[in-house]
């Protein structure tokens, strides 16, 4: 099994500061439901593993967020693409859970949901924690320079073996073609 994960916020959609709380707040950055539904079409059963600390701060609901990832799949339906499963953290930062990237807990949660090692499995990030988390499982870390990926490439020490592309669209058509 082909198997690709990806951050939701600032690698799907545009990301914000004040958090996407409402379903007309998120908005696909141009190409990236194409290059999910790419992936799709080259046999990748595609995940996305999320904090949504913004669940746990009492700033969305788990109904609004339902919403938020409903609009997300239907919008991937209208170009032919589909996410396998939405894996999420809830909460704050100051809970200091398993689950909250950089942490591995989401990503051993798909591990054995999908009954696969993540051994270099394609881990597509904005964040450093997300790339912090891929590499604790073995899986392949890749920052996009989309959301906070431009100050993530210059500010942060990237694990070592981080590929870089400019978004989705790229850093798809590195694995498929």
């Amino acid at each position: 099994m082909k198997l690709a994960i990806l951050d939701r916020d600032g690698v799907i959609n545009y990301d914000s500061d004040e958090f996407i709380k409402k379903p007309d707040e998120w908005k696909p950055i141009p190409g990236s439901l194409e290059a999910i539904a790419r992936l799709n079409q080259y046999g990748y059963r595609v995940v996305v593993a999320t904090n949504q600390s913004g669940v746990g701060r009492g700033l969305l609901d788990m109904t609004a967020l339902n919403a938020i990832n409903d609009k997300m799949h239907k919008a991937l339906a209208h170009v032919g693409g589909r996410i396998d499963a939405v894996f999420f953290c809830p909460h704050a930062q100051e809970t200091h859970c398993e689950c909250r990237k950089p942490k591995p807990g989401l990503f051993v949660d798909i591990a054995s949901r999908f009954n696969t090692d993540l051994t270099g499995v394609p881990c597509i990030g904005d964040a450093l924690r997300d790339l912090q988390a891929a590499s604790l499982v073995g899986a392949q870390p890749i920052l996009v320079l989309t959301g906070k990926g431009k100050l993530t490439a210059r500010e942060a020490e990237l694990p070592s073996n981080t590929k870089t592309y400019t978004d989705l669209g790229a850093a798809v058509r590195s694995l498929v073609e």
